[in-house]
């Protein structure tokens, strides 16, 4: 038997460790981008075989925390992709206005960049106490360092040109405070966001929302639990509801593309419509 058909013995054994001993699913995730990760997670505890990572995590609760960090793999920018935030702040953000409340679901939000994004759009749309901001993921070290809302003060050079390419027109640090090398997110932003556990693969429908952002979650699914999260998600959308998702997905293979029509396609935002197609 060869090197590759035992990694893949094990990377299945592996699998079904995880699912057995903690309900966490990974059967469906792609098989390469659950690969690269695991071998990560080996290479930082200086482990040789996949196998020698099963009884760890069987028997270590924490190790298992550090793995599931590993795989979900929590990394995002505030205003990633501008031309995404410069379509929703143009072409969304207005047609709320005429809403009595948004309800907005930010889903694999990872550590809170994107939620609070979208916070600042609907400041700046006049959308301030009338917005209520959903941000889930199934790392919980990702959603505590969102609730802090503290990020390394280096990176708000990247966030501010983001920011400004969206066409944000307010001074950026307007919506931070300074303390030694980290930058604080304002309480005023910050309480515009509910931070909670949500496995997007394992969890039911997450309310009826306005606008949901599910975008780079799909890319690390095979089809069929895409398939389950478009569903997932579609569920969960207000009609006439907007879903955006990442530039690299898109809704061109699925069975709930009937259900919406194209706002923006180049930016991947779409809109559920009223009746759409046999859902």
């Amino acid at each position: 038997m060869n090197d590759h058909r035992v990694e893949e013995m094990e990377l299945d054994l592996l699998i079904q460790a995880v699912y057995a001993r903690y309900g966490y699913d990974f059967r469906s995730y792609t098989r390469s981008s659950f690969r690269r990760r695991v071998r990560i997670f080996m290479q930082e505890r200086n482990l040789q075989q996949i196998s020698e990572i099963i009884p760890l995590l069987l028997k270590n609760e924490e190790a298992f925390s550090e793995f599931v960090q590993q795989i979900s793999v929590p990394v995002s920018d505030m205003f990633r992709d501008p031309e995404v935030y410069h379509s929703l702040r143009n072409k969304v953000f207005p047609l709320f206005r005429t809403y009595p409340f948004v309800k907005i679901w930010s889903a694999g939000c990872a550590s809170g960049e994107e939620a609070y994004s979208l916070a600042i759009l609907a400041i700046e749309s006049g959308l301030n106490g009338r917005t209520r901001i959903y941000a889930t993921d199934y790392n919980d070290r990702a959603i505590n360092t969102g609730k802090k809302g503290i990020y390394d003060i280096a990176r708000m050079r990247d966030f501010t040109r983001n920011y400004q390419a969206s066409g944000g027109k307010e001074e950026f640090s307007t919506y931070y405070t300074t303390a030694y090398s980290k930058a604080v997110i304002k309480d005023s932003i910050r309480k515009m966001v509910t931070f909670s556990n949500h496995n997007l693969t394992q969890d039911g429908v997450f309310g009826e929302m306005h606008l949901i952002l599910c975008r780079n979650v799909l890319i690390y699914f095979d089809r069929s639990l895409q398939e389950h999260v478009l569903s997932l998600v579609t569920d969960s959308l207000s009609q006439r509801g907007f879903l955006c998702l990442g530039l690299h997905e898109n809704l061109r293979f699925s069975e709930v593309k009937t259900c919406y029509s194209a706002l923006d396609e180049k930016v991947r935002i779409y809109r559920k419509e009223a009746y759409g197609g046999s859902r």
